[in-house]
């Protein structure tokens, strides 16, 4: 396999590898075994940036809660700690998971406290690397909704005040840096004044969706996050697998999305198999897989510091992983743009 980039995230001093192992089925479709399975391949293959949350796995259930980072500690407990780049995040409470901490799950001073307790205790760590907010407290369209609607605000805690208590785990060495996930330019702006300001820990990146039928990182964020020196960690990658072209030979195929409909939210919209069927055709047309095009695209992205990619299984990573080294040619990256302007953004 290629040896894979090594790239700054954001302005934080951090350099992570072009590829971070997301790991939200561990404890749901992926058994303990086959996950340590997988957290070795990776780290022979020299990803060691691991991303996990305390709500995962997924689907999210109070049965699961946290099963992802015990399994993930146990894996973690044998290794050299200090070569492991670890990611989780604080459940908020746009989702309305209230089992998380016997809810509601907010982001004020009391919840993040007792989030990070949580997490530092399933991962048998003292401290996370990267500790993320997995989505805005306040209102903004996210999950396939694709408006703002103001109608629909709502009281939230304030984002200094966030930023405060993470700058207090900063400080006592539970957390080395801090991050947003699932966020709109407003908030990254707001995030990186905030700390400017007042002297509070910056934002070292934002984990959002991104993948052919997503690029809407692109239209705003792809600036702000440029000029204020945060980093794209890019999830689903493959599309919930829409990209790897297996709905399309078989819409039950067996996996996420037939086994769950309820993920399926972003990929019901009209050009979303469209949009598959060509990008699979574009793949085949140059030699490649579906799979291979669609990660040696998020691969080649300049604003990317790290594709996230997850299996169900070890084979699965086996074929995933090698993919993401897929070099594109320019000739390859033109069409992939036309075939963007013809189907835009059909699963936001």
């Amino acid at each position: 396999m290629t040896p894979l980039p090594k790239r700054p995230l954001g302005r934080s001093g951090l350099i992570v590898p072009g590829v971070c192992l997301g790991t939200m089925t561990f404890g749901e479709q992926t058994s303990e075994a086959d996950a340590h399975s997988q957290l070795d391949y990776a780290l022979a293959a020299g990803v060691n940036f691991i991303d996990t949350a305390e709500m995962y796995a997924v689907p999210p259930r109070a049965a699961t809660a946290g099963a992802s980072e015990t399994i993930v500690g146990r894996w973690l407990a044998r290794q050299a700690r200090e070569k492991i780049i670890l990611a989780t995040k604080v459940t908020g409470p746009a989702r309305g998971l209230d089992w998380i901490r016997n809810g509601p799950p907010a982001l004020d001073r009391a919840n993040i406290r007792a989030a990070i307790e949580g997490s530092l205790t399933r991962l048998q760590t003292d401290y996370i690397d990267l500790y993320q907010l997995h989505w805005p407290e306040r209102n903004q369209p996210m999950f396939g909704q694709w408006q703002y609607e103001p109608d629909k605000e709502r009281e939230g805690t304030p984002l200094r005040a966030q930023l405060e208590t993470l700058a207090e785990l900063v400080k006592e060495g539970k957390v080395r840096y801090v991050g947003v996930s699932n966020e709109h330019p407003w908030g990254v702006m707001q995030f990186t004044r905030l700390a400017d300001e007042f002297g509070l820990p910056r934002i070292a990146s934002t984990q959002n969706a991104y993948h052919l039928m997503n690029r809407t990182f692109e239209t705003g964020l792809a600036e702000v996050c440029h000029r204020e020196g945060v980093g794209l960690l890019a999830y689903s990658p493959l599309a919930f697998g829409h990209l790897t072209g297996k709905y399309l030979a078989d819409p039950a195929a067996p996996g996420r999305l037939t086994r769950w409909p309820a993920f399926g939210q972003r990929y019901t919209k009209p050009n979303v198999a469209p949009a598959s069927r060509a990008y699979a055709e574009l793949a085949r047309q140059h030699g490649l897989t579906p799979t291979e095009l669609a990660l040696g695209f998020v691969g080649s992205r300049w604003f990317v510091a790290s594709a996230i990619i997850g299996a169900s299984s070890l084979a699965q990573l086996q074929e995933t992983l090698p993919a993401t080294a897929t070099p594109l040619t320019p000739e390859i990256l033109a069409a992939i743009d036309q075939l963007h302007l013809r189907y835009t953004n059909p699963a936001p």
